[in-house]
């Protein structure tokens, strides 16, 4: 094996070429039209375009993928995680081609790749399941009379399904054909098969998986479990092994249930078999044929690399250890950083300024940054929201959460959302400290995290939501009159008044009469160092205007990130309010999937209206009062941008008191 052509894109893709480069293979990258400045385009050996913006155009093409192959003379294939990772006719067109494929046999695909195929071999070969329905018949009546078998609550799952799509949990009955029909839709657009299937609900549960691998000569071995549980929207977000809730006996039945399954199925290569696990009762979710997100946490835990065992597995070398020497050292945390806002919105944009932690900037260990970002990166709708992955590694499970705080406070990433600070709440949360966060640990307490970040912003907008303003005058000389300006940060506008005192030192007085001063020294990185009158801080801050804000702010210090708007040379406008609720605006990018209303209906307060796609999930919109529709202004099918106007209500009839 000679050179690979990686089938993916972002930091998966970094990922193989640097393990691929470690071993003396080059690496020929792939890439859509909006990736032709990506990092990983320029770090392989070769790049070849595929064209077209949309996966369904570039990352999903096999006959672009395989023509890349030929151009480029690779002898190998490896697809990473996502787009045709688990697709098994693309593992045959691979080995049609004469390629190495990276990956299990296309028979152990098809056998595994399916939910309910899993569950059916997994069940005559003792794995625990859960009761369900995956029958070939998928009418609504059908599921319908087996969900009053069953009972409830129970889950929908796209057979075909991953990452959260297709996925929905129902209560009651009358729930059921809703859940159905939308499962079904965000099944056929993320997975192009629409089949699901139905089973019983645990509701306290954690999500614990089990890292197998298996070479051609018959050796299947486990190298422990992560706990996935910190989830949202069925998604993970944080990562650890071992599980807080997992002691070495139950350790040793989830390994040799996930050896079993992985062995009836003639698997080769690296997988990942998922079960529920609830006290010390578990069941199987699903099988992922593939490399997954949170291998890194393995790899920390173990030393091992990976990419590397399944490179010399395709290449029909033998396992280099065996079950016994396996060896879990320390305790290992991941975290996801994805571009999304504290409602778990995706959004898009350009990172404007991006300062990793010095530890990760210069790789000393034991913390690990896997990511593909940069200053000027163009985050586009048409790919997941994942931006990277900070993993710290420690001698206990504190160390490595407080070595994550650390970290993820001196992550900069600005110029769109992202859930970076809301990541810190979670470590930081008493719940997850004690290791006793369940999978529905964010449907609990998600509401009292973002209180918990308002809060935290709000102090810091205080101190030094100013800092955008004081760089359009000179500060080296004093003066003796102030500059009045006014800020808008989460619906509140407020007064200040400026005055320089010289040499940096600021006076900053509000609209309350309150005073403090700041003493700002500006960094070329766009960053400064500001006192406040107890210590110096860095405070980074950009420029990020949008549409509607041409001069709008994104402001990070101490690990909170906040957006303010200055408004100083903008009218008084009072109906703000009023006009947010005559208009509901797309809250990021995405595609119209269907619009539930018309012209002239009225609509209660959190009934869904629209229904939008963004980055392979379904997202409803509802106003936020009882309205009345006055007008649409899209359709099915069109791509909408952040703050575009969907729909108008009709304004609110003034209430008129007796006289």
């Amino acid at each position: 094996m000679k050179r690979i052509l990686i089938a993916n894109r972002g930091e998966i893709a970094r990922r193989i070429i640097a393990t691929a480069q470690r071993m003396g293979i080059e690496s020929v990258a792939v890439y859509s039209d909006p990736d032709a400045h990506a990092l990983h385009v320029r770090e392989a050996t070769m790049a070849f375009a595929l064209g077209g913006a949309a996966s369904a155009d570039s990352y999903l093409r096999i006959d672009k993928l395989l023509a890349a192959a030929r151009a480029s003379g690779a002898d190998a294939v490896h697809p990473g995680y996502g787009f045709l990772s688990e697709d098994a006719d693309f593992a045959q067109a691979v080995q049609d081609a004469g390629l190495t494929w990276i990956g299990p046999p296309r028979a152990a695909i098809r056998a595994l790749g399916s939910k309910s195929a899993a569950k059916a071999l997994a069940a005559a070969h003792g794995v625990p399941c859960l009761p369900g329905y995956a029958g070939d018949d998928q009418s609504e009546q059908r599921f319908i009379d087996e969900a009053a078998r069953i009972g409830f609550p129970l889950m929908v799952k796209a057979v075909a399904g991953g990452g959260g799509r297709g996925m929905r949990l129902v209560t009651e009955a009358a729930a059921l054909p809703a859940a159905l029909a939308s499962a079904r839709s965000e099944a056929l657009a993320g997975f192009g098969n629409g089949d699901l299937l139905i089973e019983r609900a645990l509701l306290h549960p954690r999500h614990v998986e089990v890292q197998i691998f298996a070479d051609a000569h018959g050796h299947v071995i486990h190298l422990g479990e992560r706990d996935c549980s910190v989830q949202r929207r069925h998604q993970k977000i944080i990562e650890e092994a071992p599980s807080p809730a997992v002691d070495a006996a139950l350790r040793a039945r989830l390994g040799e249930c996930a050896v079993a399954l992985a062995r009836a199925a003639g698997y080769v290569g690296a997988g990942t078999v998922e079960f529920l696990l609830e006290g010390d009762d578990f069941f199987l979710m699903e099988m992922n044929t593939r490399l997954q997100v949170e291998h890194p946490v393995t790899e920390a835990l173990t030393g091992l690399d990976l990419v590397e065992w399944q490179i010399r597995v395709a290449r029909g070398e033998a396992l280099p250890l065996t079950q016994e020497q396996v060896q879990l050292k320390g305790h290992t945390i991941e975290v996801r950083l994805c571009a999304e806002d504290e409602q778990f919105h995706p959004h898009t944009g350009r990172v404007r300024h991006f300062s990793p932690p010095p530890a990760a900037a210069f790789n000393v260990a034991p913390l690990r940054f896997d990511h593909a970002l940069a200053a000027g990166a163009e985050v586009s709708p048409h790919y997941d929201a994942m931006l990277g992955k900070l993993i710290a590694h420690a001698d206990t499970r504190e160390a490595a959460i407080d070595q994550l705080v650390a970290a993820l406070r001196q992550l900069e990433v600005l110029g769109l959302p992202t859930n970076r600070a809301f990541l810190v709440e979670c470590l930081q949360h008493p719940r997850f400290r004690a290791g006793q966060a369940l999978i529905s640990f964010l449907d609990n307490d998600a509401d009292g995290l973002r209180a918990e970040l308002h809060a935290r912003e709000r102090l810091m907008h205080e101190r030094f939501g100013a800092l955008p303003c004081l760089g359009e005058a000179a500060s080296a000389l004093p003066c003796p009159f102030a500059a009045p300006r006014r800020l808008h940060h989460r619906g509140r506008t407020e007064g200040l008044a400026l005055r320089a005192l010289g040499a940096g030192r600021w006076e900053i007085q509000s609209s309350d009469g309150a005073c403090h001063a700041l003493h700002v020294q500006r960094i070329s990185d766009g960053a400064s160092w500001v006192n406040s009158g107890h210590a110096a801080r860095r405070v980074a801050g950009v420029a990020a205007p949008a549409a509607d804000a041409p001069r709008r702010w994104h402001l990070q210090a101490e690990g909170v990130d906040w957006w303010l708007d200055d408004v100083s040379f903008e009218p008084l406008i009072e109906a703000g309010q009023a006009q947010a609720a005559t208009e509901l605006r797309a809250p990021f990018n995405g595609k119209v999937l269907k619009i539930a209303v018309q012209a002239g209906q009225s609509v209660a307060a959190g009934e869904a209206a629209l229904v939008i796609e963004s980055m392979k999930l379904e997202h409803s919109l509802s106003p936020r009062t009882d309205v009345v529709v006055a007008e649409v202004l899209v359709s099915v099918g069109q791509q909408v941008s952040p703050g575009q106007l969907l729909l108008r209500f009709a304004a609110p009839a003034k209430q008129v008191g007796a006289g």
